[in-house]
């Protein structure tokens, strides 16, 4: 099995349970915030299920960024269609956004904002970190 893709799956089982815990705390938040709220097994379940999904796939898609060979857009490319898919799937699948065209276009350009937001504060953190870096590597040379 090549290495990216156990690294996908050691990462994936190693913080895939975090996406049932915070369905958890949400259900409770909104249990305690409205009165009216009513979830039956399968709601709870498929909740469960998709969303410790999401954070494997979630999780997993960070060793697109690992692989050294591919070019940035490359990586960016894979891993933002990765989770976009998880995510856009878990969503309508627990029907927490209806599967209509208007709102999955609304979704999608919020998705790719923010993930681009996420992307270039997460570039410009290593850049500015790789110089410090680079920095205090001269004054000790």
């Amino acid at each position: 099995m090549n290495q990216y893709l156990k690294e996908f799956f050691h990462r994936g089982l190693m913080f895939g349970g975090f996406g049932p815990i915070i369905v958890g705390i949400v259900f409770a938040i909104l249990g305690a915030a409205l009165e009216d709220v009513h979830l039956d097994g399968w709601q709870i379940l498929l909740a469960v299920v998709s969303t410790y999904l999401l954070a494997f796939v979630q999780a997993g898609a960070s060793v697109f960024n690992q692989i050294e060979h591919w070019s940035i857009a490359k990586s960016l490319l894979c891993h933002f269609v990765t989770i976009y898919l998880a995510y856009s799937i878990c969503y309508v699948v627990n029907y927490w956004i209806p599967f209509e065209p208007m709102v999955l276009v609304i979704f999608t350009a919020i998705f790719v904002v923010v993930y681009f937001i996420i992307w270039f504060a997460v570039y410009f953190a290593v850049r500015a970190t790789e110089k410090k870096l680079n920095k205090s590597l001269k004054k000790l040379v």
